[in-house]
């Protein structure tokens, strides 16, 4: 019996981990990638008592993983830290060759997403598939000493019916 439970744990584990999780396929997903219009830092200060507010703009990249499949993505919405949809960024459904990528761009001056915006982006194929990687790069680059960036990453969720 506690070999029976060690072996499903082990096996467990080794599911869990991303090295297996690579490995996976798909014929479509709807990923959450958290994004940042600005970032609060720093001490609260003056009368209201809040922290600094940097504004940064978002380069967000939608990279097909295969090597052979071309990716639909059919929907890429963004919405404010309140939850309120700001814009569809597509059109009409695009696809996306084997090895290639589409982005999207939030320009810095757009504060209107807050520091808890996000994208929910869903796209398939038409026989299963990697699934793309969906990554935010953050910048607020100016002349001088001051650059500020950083990344987020798409999550696979599951979608509302």
């Amino acid at each position: 019996m506690k070999k029976r439970m060690l072996k499903l744990l082990i096996t467990a584990l080794f599911a869990a981990s991303p090295a297996m999780a690579a490995e996976a396929v798909s014929s479509g997903q709807t990923l959450y990638l958290p994004v940042y219009s600005h970032i609060w830092h720093g001490d609260r200060k003056g009368s209201d008592k809040s922290p600094s507010k940097s504004l940064v703009s978002v380069l967000v990249s939608i990279r097909n993983t295969s090597l052979k499949t071309p990716v639909r993505v059919f929907s890429a919405r963004y919405y404010s830290t309140e939850g309120k949809l700001l814009k569809e960024y597509l059109g009409k459904p695009l696809s996306i060759g084997a090895m290639g990528t589409h982005e999207l761009f939030v320009e810095r001056r757009d504060s209107e997403g807050g520091s808890g915006a996000n994208f929910i982006i869903q796209w398939d194929s038409a026989t299963p598939t990697n699934a793309p990687v969906v990554e935010a790069l953050h910048a607020d680059i100016r002349s001088g000493n001051h650059a500020l960036t950083f990344m987020t990453t798409a999550h696979p969720v599951q979608a509302d019916q």
